[in-house]
């Protein structure tokens, strides 16, 4: 296996020098919904049951809920009395809509969402994206008393092996989080409880370029830099590690979940 000489980045979260940059970029995810839905992986169970734990019959949105990979397994759960997700990207609640998800069109800053009324709102792979005072409020207005979110992270676990660090580097895996990280959070919320875990998917060399296509630095880049990466994963894959087309590769990931309550 290859090895890295330099270390994992520490930072709390993806850097964006400044609003608008984070902005821009998370524009990105305009395209790219259907290589998402099928690369991207789901949320490992214990993260519905630690955003749920004693509430019954709860109203739920999901916020930045992409193709629906944690709305899907919130609406599954009997605890959950409505889903809804929120989205400001069309191909995203186009395949939501697809899966007969409730979806709206809106930004995590202003849902236009009811008053008070969703015992739990969840954002997977959101928070990074998001204006964090501003969201904070909109979280403070749409959540009734009581009330809690959920904020979740599958991050390709880079601390696992050294292959799997040069490959997030290769892939322009910019939403890298430092093990242990804490999020910033906004009036008046405050983290309450962290969950976390981690699990293993499978995926073949060939997938693993889809993935790489659902990261905003692929979405963002001409056909130049495309070309270059798709070059140099293939490089990698196929004649540095010596996988095989349509070999099971187990990559694993790490997921840090996070409750969020009024101070």
């Amino acid at each position: 296996m290859a090895h890295s000489f330099r270390p994992p980045s520490a930072r709390e979260a993806p850097h964006f020098a400044t609003a608008a940059h984070r902005k821009t970029t998370a524009r990105a995810f305009s395209n790219g919904a259907r290589d998402y839905d099928d690369a991207r992986p789901g949320y490992p169970a214990a993260v519905v049951d630690f955003f749920l734990a004693g509430v019954n019959k709860a109203d739920v949105v999901d916020i930045g809920a992409g193709t629906g990979k944690l709305t899907a397994a919130l609406a599954a759960d009997s605890r959950a009395q409505t889903v809804t997700a929120v989205d400001p990207s069309p191909a995203m609640t186009r395949v939501l809509r697809a899966k007969h998800v409730p979806a709206v069109r809106a930004s995590a800053e202003h849902t236009a969402l009811a008053d008070a009324h969703f015992h739990l709102a969840t954002l997977a792979q959101t928070w990074h994206w998001v204006d964090v005072a501003a969201a904070s409020r909109e979280l403070d207005r749409i959540v009734r008393p009581g009330g809690r979110v959920g904020l979740v992270w599958n991050t390709v676990d880079v601390n696992a092996d050294p292959w799997v660090l040069r490959l997030a580097r290769i892939m322009h895996s910019g939403d890298i989080h430092r093990p242990g990280f804490v999020p910033e959070v906004g009036a008046p919320w405050q983290v309450a409880r962290d969950l976390r875990t981690g699990f293993v998917d499978t995926l073949t060399p060939e997938q693993m370029h889809t993935l790489m296509h659902t990261r905003s630095y692929w979405l963002k880049a001409n056909e130049k830099t495309r070309a270059r990466m798709t070059a140099n994963l293939d490089w990698y894959l196929y004649e540095h590690l010596g996988f095989a087309p349509g070999q099971p590769v187990e990559l694993p990931y790490r997921t840090d979940a996070f409750v969020l309550e009024r101070a």
